[in-house]
């Protein structure tokens, strides 16, 4: 099955649509946060002060998460009102346009992560899903988008600089 999904033609098409529908999702969310404005300092005192519990012990299922919340995200709060519409926005452009779509996927599973960790369920479990199966699909995820152009280019760039910045390695008298 996971040949299948890296390798297949008709998988792509299938991730395609995938793609464009998470992607979508996440396009919306974030465009509509940079367009109306977004404050998360509300989400993230609502987070603290009704942490997910374990109803049958009474405790908090995340602590470090909370104390995250508490200690580094709520304190930067305008950094995260930045963050998470920019976020939002620029996993949905490389998903619809399948450039660095499986990174793409990546981030926007990580952003459903942590939205599940504060408590809000959603639509979180439904895009992780997807965005894995995206991800799961590896490069054959962006074949039909910009990634068939994007990551050979990339590939090549690495190697040149791999080799010290020049098209060739470098002469057998300095390699040692």
């Amino acid at each position: 099955m996971l040949k299948f999904m890296r390798e297949n033609v008709y998988a792509a098409g299938l991730v395609l649509l995938l793609r464009l529908y998470v992607g979508w999702q996440w396009l919306d969310a974030g465009f509509h946060k940079l367009k109306d404005g977004f404050d998360a300092g509300g989400f993230l005192k609502g987070a603290i002060a009704n942490p997910v519990i374990d109803h049958e012990t009474n405790a908090n299922v995340y602590p470090n998460f909370v104390r995250f919340i508490e200690h580094v995200a709520l304190p930067n709060v305008k950094a995260i009102n930045i963050l998470i519409p920019l976020g939002e926005t620029l996993v949905g452009l490389g998903l619809i346009l399948g450039a660095l779509t499986a990174t793409a996927a990546f981030f926007g599973m990580l952003m459903n992560f942590m939205f599940l960790f504060a408590g809000t369920v959603s639509t979180n479990p439904w895009l992780i899903l997807l965005g894995g199966i995206v991800m799961i699909a590896g490069l054959n995820g962006g074949k039909f988008g910009a990634d068939y152009y994007l990551l050979p280019l990339l590939r090549k760039w690495t190697n040149k600089l791999r080799r010290g910045g020049h098209g060739t390695f470098p002469p057998a008298d300095k390699a040692a």
